[in-house]
C-alpha cells in the first residue's frame, strides 16, 4: 500500500460477503441515513465485491462513482458484478494528484486501516474544495472486540467520543454521530464473544435482517438514537 495506509489483512474470504448479502433490510436502512448526503461526484473507499455500491449507483443525487478496493480478489469479484463502473485497484492513497469528490462513502472500512487519522486527514482534503461530506460507518465498543473482528483484519471498534475527536482533528465538522444497531451489539457479544463462533449463520443473518433489525431501526431513527450500538455512524462536513 502506498501513502503510508497500512490496511491489516484478514484471512475471511468471501464468507462475510456471502453471509451479509441477506442483510437487505440492513443495508437499505444504511443508504437512505447516509443517501441526503452522497451527491455529485462520489467516492467509496473499501468497496468490497460491490455489494454497496450498486445501492449508491441507484441514487438519483450521485453523477458518478469512483470505487477503491485494495483487494484484487474483490476488484474481480466487483468487476464481474458491475462491468463498466469505475474501479481503482488501491487505497485512497493512490488516486491521482489533485482528486476532488463532493462526497465521500466508508462502510466498515476505517477500522482495517492502522493510521486511521492520516486516512482521515487524506479524506478531509479530497473533500476540501467542494466541502464535501464523508459519510462513514464503523464498528463499535471495543468491549464487544472479538475472535472473529481479528479475523476480518480489525485494528478497532470505535467509541463515540474517540472517532468524533479524530474527525475534527482531521478537520471535519460533524454533521451527526450516533450509534446504529444497539440490538446488534447483544447479537454480537453472545455470537462472537461468548460463544466464539468464526463464522456468521446465514439463516440467523436472514432472520435478524426480516425480523428484528426493521423493528429496532424503527424505534432508533423515529424516537431515538440508542446510547450504545454494534456500530457508529457519521456524517461530517470538510
Amino acid at each position: 500500500m502506498s501513502g503510508g495506509t497500512t490496511m491489516s489483512g484478514g484471512g475471511t474470504g468471501n464468507f462475510e460477503f456471502d453471509a451479509l448479502q441477506h442483510a437487505r433490510n440492513y443495508r437499505r436502512a444504511l443508504l437512505k441515513e447516509l443517501a441526503p448526503h452522497l451527491k455529485g461526484e462520489v467516492l467509496e473507499v473499501g468497496a468490497g465485491i460491490g455489494q454497496f455500491s450498486a445501492e449508491v449507483l441507484s441514487l438519483p443525487g450521485v453523477r458518478r462513482l469512483q470505487a477503491v478496493e485494495p483487494d484484487a480478489r474483490f476488484c474481480e469479484t466487483f468487476r464481474q458484478r458491475l462491468p463498466g463502473q469505475a474501479l481503482l485497484c488501491g487505497t485512497s492513497a493512490d488516486l491521482p494528484p489533485g482528486s476532488a469528490f463532493d462526497a465521500i462513502v466508508s462502510i466498515n472500512v476505517l477500522e482495517h486501516i492502522e493510521e486511521d487519522a492520516l486516512e482521515l486527514a487524506r479524506y478531509a482534503q479530497l473533500l476540501r474544495t467542494a466541502r464535501g461530506c464523508l459519510c462513514l460507518f464503523v464498528p463499535a465498543r471495543p468491549e464487544i472486540y472479538a475472535p472473529l473482528d481479528r479475523d476480518f483484519g480489525h485494528f478497532r471498534r470505535y467509541r463515540k467520543p474517540e472517532l468524533g475527536t479524530k474527525l475534527r482533528q482531521a478537520g471535519f465538522e460533524i454533521v451527526r454521530l450516533h450509534y446504529f444497531n444497539c440490538v446488534g451489539y447483544f447479537a454480537w457479544w453472545l455470537n462472537f464473544c461468548v460463544l466464539r463462533r468464526r463464522t456468521f449463520d446465514v439463516a440467523s443473518v436472514r432472520l435478524f435482517d426480516r425480523v428484528i433489525f426493521p423493528v429496532v431501526h424503527t424505534l432508533e431513527s423515529k424516537i431515538a438514537h440508542p446510547p450504545f450500538g454494534q456500530s457508529l455512524l457519521a456524517v461530517a462536513r470538510a
